[in-house]
């Protein structure tokens, strides 16, 4: 499989500002039927990863953000499924966009084997768990978070790439 998907929020669409550049990595690690995803306490999931460091590989960054969000540490990076770019309006600066380009891959855990979970303070407030769902569970439970007067910005990705493994 492999996607490329634009989503750009129609307010910048045909401006020229400033871009502010964020690159991340992303998590896609299925068993029996489930997938690992990790859950908000604002009721979505999402694919464990994050942003990549500088002087960090996607693989290192891949490894240090599944073990800080889920706890599992002995794990295989695989293939490459694919890539999402959003582009938004900043938040943090006025006259700016923010584009994050999310680099998605298959991992598998070599074994069971988990640690403590390493979260940001963000991913505390947020109450971050590891879980395993079915995909049309995931995908079920982020459609009802979006109807919610706030959700978390991420839903959108994470759902059209769940949508995409779901097929």
């Amino acid at each position: 499989m492999v996607f490329n998907k634009l989503l750009e929020d129609e307010k910048i669409h045909g401006t020229e500002v400033k871009v502010n550049y964020r690159e991340a990595v992303r998590a896609i690690i299925i068993q029996d039927e489930n997938i690992l995803l990790v859950h908000s306490n604002q009721g979505d999931y999402k694919f464990a990863g994050g942003g990549v460091e500088k002087n960090e590989s996607h693989a290192e960054a891949l490894l240090r953000e599944i073990a800080e969000e889920t706890g599992y540490i002995r794990c295989i990076v695989k293939e490459k499924a694919g890539v999402v770019i959003e582009r938004n309006v900043d938040e943090y600066e006025e006259g700016a966009y923010f584009q994050m380009t999310s680099h998605y891959y298959f991992c598998e855990l070599i074994d069971g084997i988990k640690v403590n979970q390493k979260l940001d303070d963000y991913e505390l407030e947020q109450e971050f768990m590891p879980e395993w769902v079915s995909i049309e569970y995931a995908i079920e439970q982020n459609e009802k978070a979006m109807k919610q007067r706030h959700y978390n910005g991420w839903i959108k990705r994470e759902n059209f790439v769940l949508h995409k493994l779901s097929k």
